[in-house]
């Protein structure tokens, strides 16, 4: 009954998110139908990786056992991690690197296609804090390519032993076409980085052109997650 009762309360409190850490969210694709949004293909952004307007999200508290941490280029995934923040009460990181992506979609992809081929992931640009305290982290990334987008990679690769021994939360908003080989990914590169006995949860998949619809998907994952906790 708990689970049952904190889903509805959730659910109550995500209907009108449009903020996150008290900043607004702007998704440049929501609204749009599967036609003009061509599966993701030319999706726009501010040009700061949703920073254009406000400061990068950091809401940590000393107590709080699930961190939420995630990148997102135009949006969508923000508006989910705040969707998650709200059902969940976790502590927030968002992931921001030191050359932004282009608002021009085909720039970034050009950019993204090179250091996928070359494997130079971008240079973060933020303090992550010890991250003892958690015992639950949410993982949240946009998929390129069919697999993990390479601000979450370079975090990984550079922070992956302090995950040692947590669960796992991964959450993705994606094009239509599914996870790719994300989680995988993950997976591989924490083992890599000397990571042991994780927990991984079922991942949380959500197109990116219906972020704004996805709250009671949110919630309903959110208590799975708890669960396994």
């Amino acid at each position: 009954m708990k689970g049952v009762k904190r889903m509805k309360a959730s659910q109550e409190s995500q209907k009108k998110v449009t903020q996150l850490a008290g900043q607004p969210i702007k998704a440049f694709q929501l609204g749009r139908s599967a036609r003009e949004w061509q599966h993701g293909y030319g999706t726009p952004s501010d040009g700061a990786d949703t920073n254009q307007q406000h400061q990068p999200t950091w809401q940590l508290t000393p107590t709080a056992k699930q961190l939420i941490i995630y990148f997102s280029r135009s949006g969508s995934t923000e508006l989910v991690a705040s969707q998650l923040a709200a059902a969940t009460q976790a502590d927030v990181l968002e992931l921001v690197v030191k050359r932004p992506y282009s608002g021009n979609y085909l720039e970034t992809l050009r950019r993204a296609n090179t250091e996928r081929e070359t494997e130079d992931y971008p240079e973060l640009a933020l303090r992550v804090p010890d991250l003892a305290q958690y015992t639950t982290i949410y993982l949240g990334y946009p998929i390129w390519a069919m697999t993990l987008s390479h601000p979450m990679t370079e975090f990984l690769t550079t922070y992956g032993r302090q995950l040692t021994g947590k669960l796992i939360a991964p959450f993705m908003t994606e094009g239509g076409y599914g996870q790719g080989d994300s989680v995988e990914r993950i997976q591989a590169i924490l083992r890599g980085q000397g990571a042991r006995n994780n927990r991984y949860t079922r991942p949380l998949v959500i197109d990116g052109n219906r972020a704004d619809q996805g709250t009671q998907q949110v919630a309903t994952w959110a208590n799975h997650v708890e669960a396994m906790a």
